[in-house]
């Protein structure tokens, strides 16, 4: 550990968590939006459903620590929703097993501390078309459709509402963007540049909108060592300098 210490946001989930660093993603968008805010932490694992989050729940988030995270994004649910293969193996969890799985995910997260706040994204939907054109002879028939997406979409966000939990409804939220089908994602289902700034839009909302004390928007927290200092670089009247510490102009979108 590095300090000073800073909130920590910490994002959990299967490839597009993991992935969420590439390609224009997600996650380094925060890291930028939350520079000298926030630390962003990834702890995302390719390929994986809830059950394997459960087996690692306690490691990856322990009781014990004295610093808990400030915000636990989770996201579980692509793998959970590929149709069943026949030999019993692969990453499909059935409906009703991924809601107890997700309940004692959130569950286990609600209770870290009293300050850990949570952001959960349902299963955002696929380009099926594109999907089942990249097939591979090294994997068995894979089976993803937006049906399934949209099933356990709803059951992550009426979990959520039940559990009083910050939910993100990406299914709707990407379908939304003009031709989105061929613009959101790298392979049809993981998530392209634009993809990606659907999801930070929906999560400032929900940090802006959010009522938590203390407000975790990037507008809202100290910007580490923000001061005035006689080192910066010297503005155009020769006697002042100009500090940097809050400038945003090399972003490609300003976000609220």
């Amino acid at each position: 550990m590095v300090g000073p210490t800073r909130p920590q946001f910490v994002l959990f989930g299967s490839s597009i968590v993991q992935m969420s660093f590439s390609h224009g993603g997600w996650g380094s968008i925060l890291s930028d939006i939350f520079a000298r805010k926030a630390d962003i932490l990834l702890r995302g694992y390719n390929g994986w459903n809830s059950r394997r989050a459960l087996q690692i729940l306690h490691e990856v988030f322990p009781k014990d620590i004295v610093v808990q995270p400030s915000l636990v994004i989770v996201y579980f649910g692509g793998n959970d929703s590929m149709g069943a293969h026949s030999s019993g193996l692969g990453p499909h969890v059935p409906l009703h097993e991924y809601i107890e799985n997700m309940r004692k995910i959130l569950i286990h997260l609600k209770n870290l501390s009293e300050s850990t706040r949570i952001i959960a994204l349902s299963c955002p939907p696929i380009n099926e078309e594109k999907v089942c054109g990249n097939t591979s002879t090294i994997f068995s028939e894979l089976v993803r459709t937006n049906e399934l997406c949209q099933s356990y979409s709803e059951a992550c966000i009426n979990l959520c509402q039940e559990l009083d939990v910050k939910v993100i409804d990406l299914f709707n939220a990407i379908q939304k963007r003009d031709n989105w089908m061929n613009v959101c994602f790298t392979d049809g289902i993981h998530l392209a540049a634009e993809g990606s700034k659907i999801v930070v839009k929906e999560i400032l909302k929900v940090l802006k909108e959010a009522n938590w004390e203390p407000c975790l928007h990037w507008k809202s927290l100290p910007t580490e060592y923000a001061e005035d200092s006689p080192y910066d670089l010297v503005a155009a009247d020769g006697k002042t300098t100009l500090n940097p510490s809050e400038w945003t102009f090399y972003r490609e979108v300003q976000w609220d």
